[in-house]
């Protein structure tokens, strides 16, 4: 048996940042994603509902890399009360041409956050207008402000407004990015002005029910949907689908029964058979995004296997290049 590579998260802290690099290889498995040959199955979910849990796997076998990823993650969203955090987890990546195992990687959900960032990063990068500069970010956790570091990678943020149902968490929050980031950042109390004023919106909460309402959305904007990621989840008013101009899923397989567009099928406003333009369709340019600066474009992310096996992937050749890990020998 070949010796196996063990990353702890402080490892993979150091090797994969959230940067620009990040960004490239979350996009290059989207636009991989939408040259066909890619097997990804769909996400197995376990519901722990006695304890206001879920965990995920996910993976995808990418032609071309040499190795593919299983995620297992972990959302208990109950845990901030426990002085826990809400999501950990971990990748164990295996070799593609013999199935052995490669690594562990126990990033305890840091790389899934890298990866989730980089992908609102993608969205805005080829759907968000040049001249975007106000952000408002829904939710006031870790993707909340790591989100916020992602649209100031591809776009030129001056401000930012943070709304949560904690409004406590949601000054910490602010505060913390103003720090951080060296921008304006501040706690809003009325998520609609705080909608309605900004260029790009991203939702980052586990809600049930939709916490942004259709009215709220103004011409131009960017909506970026990352919360709904399970059948019973939904941040957006479905009504929100029909007014945009443009939708664009991840994976509309994915989002038909776990995001933003199931809720809008099922209210009867998009019909189920509707074909869109994928993410990785327009960023690999086989479709059209952005029209016009007044198109308003929603984002509807659920988080796919690929991306997974992509940031799976560098963090292990960085770790090799590195030197870095523990090695245990079978």
């Amino acid at each position: 048996m070949p010796d196996i590579k063990i990353l702890t998260e402080a490892d993979l802290r150091a090797l994969v940042p959230l940067d620009t690099g990040a960004v490239d290889c979350i996009e290059q498995g989207f636009t991989t994603l939408a040259g066909g040959g890619v097997e990804m199955p769909p996400i197995m979910t376990l519901l722990v509902p006695d304890h206001n849990g879920e965990v995920c796997v996910k993976s995808a076998y990418v032609p071309g890399i040499e190795s593919f990823a299983m995620k297992m993650s972990p959302g208990f969203f109950d845990n901030p009360r426990l002085g826990l955090p809400s999501t950990t987890g971990l990748m164990v990546v295996f070799s593609s041409k013999t199935g052995l195992l490669e690594a562990l990687l126990l990033d305890n959900g840091y790389l899934t956050d890298v990866r989730t960032a980089a992908a609102g990063a993608v969205a805005a990068r080829h759907l968000a207008r040049e001249d975007a500069a106000r952000v408002c970010i829904i939710g006031a956790g870790v993707q909340a402000r790591m989100q916020l570091k992602a649209m100031t990678l591809v776009r030129g943020i001056k401000s930012a407004e943070i709304w949560a149902r904690d409004s406590a968490k949601a000054e910490a929050a602010a505060a913390g990015l103003r720090e951080d980031l060296g921008m304006n950042v501040t706690a809003s109390t009325d998520i609609a002005q705080a909608v309605a004023s900004a260029d790009i919106v991203v939702t980052t909460t586990p809600a049930a029910e939709p916490v942004v309402r259709a009215d709220w959305l103004q011409p131009g904007q960017l909506v970026i949907a990352m919360g709904s990621d399970q059948a019973h989840k939904c941040e957006l008013d479905p009504a929100c689908l029909a007014k945009a101009d443009l939708y664009v899923p991840d994976s509309q397989a994915q989002c038909a029964v776990k995001g933003e567009l199931r809720s809008a099928v099922a209210a009867g406003l998009i019909a189920g058979d509707r074909r869109f333009a994928e993410l990785g369709d327009i960023a690999a340019g086989k479709a059209e995004g952005r029209q016009s600066a007044s198109d308003l474009i929603i984002a509807d992310l659920t988080g796919t296997g690929v991306q997974d096996t992509a940031i799976a992937t560098l963090a292990s050749s960085r770790a090799d290049a590195a030197g870095a890990g523990a090695t245990f020998t079978s």
